[in-house]
């Protein structure tokens, strides 16, 4: 590893450790040349997977993208961006569990509806409206309905749904 302050590429390893999420280990690393201690990630290298969209052209898989879809759908929301990092290591690893090359979002999408539907139910609303590409507010209420009909609803959150009396 090339050092950030000196550019120097002698280091050692101070120490070892997995990370949180088991999928990543995070070493402690001291440059032997200045001196200056730093951490660095060492992770699966994955086989490059396409993302095939709808039109049927394909895209490198980001998990940037994927993340930044989730923060979108959580925008205001009580949802912390550790639970949805976590969140976008676990869809990837569903995703990526059969070693596919090759992913539709018809799959892509349904994965995170069902992780978002257990964070937050006003995000999965969000996110399934941009999916499935409402057009129009009956759209809404049947995803809702969906919500209303799950048993998870109780757990997730008891009273959002409730008609009012």
């Amino acid at each position: 590893m090339r050092c950030i302050k000196c550019n120097s590429i002698e280091d050692k390893v101070i120490d070892s450790r997995a990370s949180k999420d088991g999928f990543s280990i995070r070493r402690r690393r001291e440059c032997l040349a200045c001196g200056h201690r730093f951490t660095t990630y060492e992770q699966v290298e994955r086989r490059d997977v396409l993302v095939v969209k709808r039109d049927g052209t394909r895209e490198p898989f980001k998990r940037e993208k994927l993340l930044g879809g989730l923060i979108k759908a959580c925008e205001k929301r009580k949802v912390s961006l550790e639970v949805l990092e976590n969140t976008v290591d676990e869809i990837i690893n569903e995703l990526t569990a059969d070693n596919l090359r090759e992913i539709p979002t018809r799959i892509i999408g349904p994965t995170v509806m069902a992780h978002l539907q257990h964070i937050d139910p006003v995000a999965f609303v969000r996110y399934a409206s941009v999916y499935r590409q409402f057009q129009e507010v009956g759209e809404f209420n049947e995803v809702i309905e969906s919500l209303e009909n799950s048993p998870m609803d109780k757990l997730l959150q008891p009273d959002l749904f409730q008609p009012k009396s």
